[in-house]
């Protein structure tokens, strides 16, 4: 079998179905080639995650498709791409960046979360109906968000949410995109020498060097906003298609049944000989994991096609990750979308989609599954 693997237009809430009836460890034929391995169980992706025979270095991987994010061209990683990397490297950049996104500073973000989700909310209503979602309300809050927290001018906001696009298509021009990105970035960096403020990029100074916090910052940026953007609108798209109302604790179970991150990420490359769910893994071999599947895993959660705002299990989903490497930015993300979802059907209890659930355009063959646009209208 190989990658790349897209949802179903028909179905494009579900895994595709390809993947329906793999064993836990598939034989998979990479886009470079390589014969490789795809996790789709939840017990097979939380040993490749938990064990360090795994290796998270970009240059000992292949890649599951033909496109790919500065975190995995086959060369070491950059300073401060600290995705790719295994301790002790991964751990400096973690210690550092930890702190700044505890449980405790997310909370204390939520009142200027909820303003940034009010004021858009204000504008869509003076707009009035119908407007496009994802860019009245979905990509701006992550966006401003994130830029707060980095430091980043939210002024260039299309300068850098275009770039961050071109990472995550298929025809995206990678290597141009990064390096505007890290121009940019680098810029930005010498300018807090001279004026530092309250910040995550200030607050660094001293701690990285102007090229590490310069990569930092871009990973923090595109992953800060790209991820989070498209569940909001694709979690919207679902509950409006079905007809579910909207509750708090649908969170969870959205970022378990929605799986936007696809097509085998993330990897890891075996660096010696592990048994994974009965199979051997080769020391060379990469491993990519299957989220859509491994989050609708039977052995972990009873109907698991189902999206049930009920579900009591539902956070123990992998849509963050597992292990060392598991998602920096999780509780921003979490705080985001329930304050996101829950301002937005509070201020609009009639929203609707202003046309057929079939007619919106997804994102079916990105790295990061979500909606082009979603059109909306209300009472």
């Amino acid at each position: 079998m190989r990658l790349p693997l897209t949802r179903d237009a028909r179905c494009p809430f579900d895994p595709p179905p390809e993947l329906r009836g793999l064993p836990a460890m598939s034989r998979m034929e990479f886009a470079d080639g390589h014969l490789g391995w795809l996790a789709t169980t939840a017990e097979a992706a939380r040993t490749v995650l938990a064990d360090p025979r795994f290796s998270a270095r970009r240059e000992l991987k292949h890649a599951p498709v033909r496109f790919t994010t500065p975190g995995a061209t086959g060369r070491p990683a950059p300073p401060g791409f600290f995705g790719a990397m295994d301790p002790p490297e991964h751990t400096r950049y973690r210690r550092l960046l930890t702190g700044q996104f505890t449980l405790r500073r997310m909370r204390l973000l939520e009142p200027r979360i909820e303003r940034v989700a009010a004021d858009h909310l204000d504008a869509m209503a003076a707009a009035g109906p119908p407007v496009d979602l994802v860019s009245a309300y979905a990509l701006p809050i992550p966006s401003m968000v994130i830029c707060e927290l980095l430091g980043v001018p939210y002024a260039d906001h299309e300068f850098f949410q275009s770039r961050s696009l071109q990472l995550v298509t298929p025809d995206g021009d990678v290597a141009g995109a990064t390096a505007d990105l890290a121009g940019y970035l680098g810029e930005l960096v010498r300018r807090k020498h001279a004026e530092p403020a309250d910040d995550l990029i200030s607050g660094l100074i001293g701690d990285l060097s102007d090229e590490e916090l310069t990569n930092v910052a871009m990973l923090l940026l595109v992953a800060g906003h790209e991820t989070t953007a498209n569940m909001l609108a694709l979690g919207v798209l679902a509950l409006l298609e079905r007809g579910i109302p909207y509750e708090e604790g649908l969170v969870e179970e959205l970022l378990r049944w929605l799986s936007i991150l696809q097509f085998g990420a993330p990897t890891r490359a075996a660096q010696e000989d592990v048994e994974v769910a009965g199979v051997l893994v080769r020391a060379g071999e990469t491993v990519a994991l299957s989220l859509p599947m491994i989050n609708r895993d039977p052995g972990l959660f009873e109907n698991p096609d189902v999206l049930d705002p009920g579900r009591e299990e539902a956070r123990r989903h992998l849509s963050f990750g597992h292990g060392v490497h598991q998602c920096l930015g999780q509780q921003l993300a979490r705080v985001e979308l329930r304050i996101g979802y829950g301002a937005l059907f509070g201020r609009f209890p009639g929203l609707r989609l202003a046309v057929p659930a079939g007619e919106v355009p997804l994102k079916r063959d990105a790295a990061v599954f979500g909606v082009a646009c979603l059109p909306v209208t209300w009472d």
